[in-house]
C-alpha cells in the first residue's frame, strides 16, 4: 500500500479530489493517512471525518508564509509518525526547508497553478489572466528549496478565451487540478508498487 499525508491550508477541494478518487478506487494501490493544516479552522480539516481520515491541526508558528525552525521539526515528526511513501502539498501556502526537506527528500510533490516555470508564486492564475497569454492550467512537480521549482511530473493545459472573468480561469483551472493531481498520485503509486 502506497501511503500518503496531505498537507493543506485552505478550502481543501484538491484534498477532496483526492479523497473521492480513493474512495472510487481511481487512486490505485494508495491510502491517505492523514490530513495535516497550518489553519486550525480551515475546511480542509473537515474532510477528514468525510472520509474518515485522521486530520489535524498543527501550530506553524508566528511566520504567515514559513515555518519557525521548531515549529518545523514539530511537523517533520507529525507527519513521519504516519509513514508516509508521498507526501503531497495541496493547497499548503508555506515554504518548506529543512527539517520537512530533509525528512521526505524525493518524497513530497505540490500542485501549483500555472504551467510552470511560467507564474510562479502567489496568484499564478490572475497573473496570468492578467498577462494576455492563451492558455494556463495546472503542474504537479517535485519539491525542492527553490519555490515552485522542482522537477516536473505532469501538467494540464487550460485555454484562456477572451471574454474569460478571473472567476471562469479559476474555475477551469481547480477543475483541471483535481483530474491531474490523483492522476499523478496513482501513477506513482503503481511505479512503486513495480520498483
Amino acid at each position: 500500500m502506497y501511503r500518503v499525508a496531505i498537507l493543506g491550508s485552505g478550502r481543501g477541494s484538491n484534498a477532496e479530489a483526492i479523497l473521492r478518487a480513493q474512495e472510487e478506487g481511481r487512486l490505485g494501490p494508495t491510502h491517505v493517512l492523514g490530513i495535516f493544516s497550518d489553519q486550525p479552522h480551515a475546511r480542509i480539516l473537515k474532510l477528514g471525518p468525510q472520509f474518515d481520515t485522521p486530520s489535524v491541526y498543527l501550530d506553524p508558528g508566528p511566520y504567515k508564509t514559513k515555518f519557525t525552525p521548531d515549529a518545523e521539526a514539530h511537523w517533520a515528526h507529525a507527519i513521519e509518525s504516519v509513514s508516509p511513501d508521498l507526501v503531497v502539498l495541496a493547497g499548503f501556502m508555506r515554504v518548506l526547508k529543512a527539517p520537512l526537506l530533509k525528512a521526505f527528500a524525493g518524497r513530497i510533490i505540490n500542485l501549483h497553478p500555472s504551467l510552470l516555470p511560467d507564474f510562479p508564486g502567489l496568484n499564478s492564475i490572475k497573473a496570468a489572466h492578467e498577462a494576455g497569454v492563451k492558455e494556463t492550467g495546472c503542474t504537479v512537480h517535485w519539491v525542492n528549496s527553490e519555490v515552485d521549482g522542482g522537477e516536473i511530473i505532469s501538467q494540464a493545459k487550460v485555454p484562456i478565451y477572451a471574454e474569460d472573468s478571473l472567476a471562469d480561469l479559476e474555475a477551469r483551472v481547480h477543475m483541471a487540478e483535481h483530474a491531474l493531481l490523483p492522476a499523478v498520485i496513482r501513477k506513482l503509486s503503481e511505479a512503486a508498487a513495480f520498483n
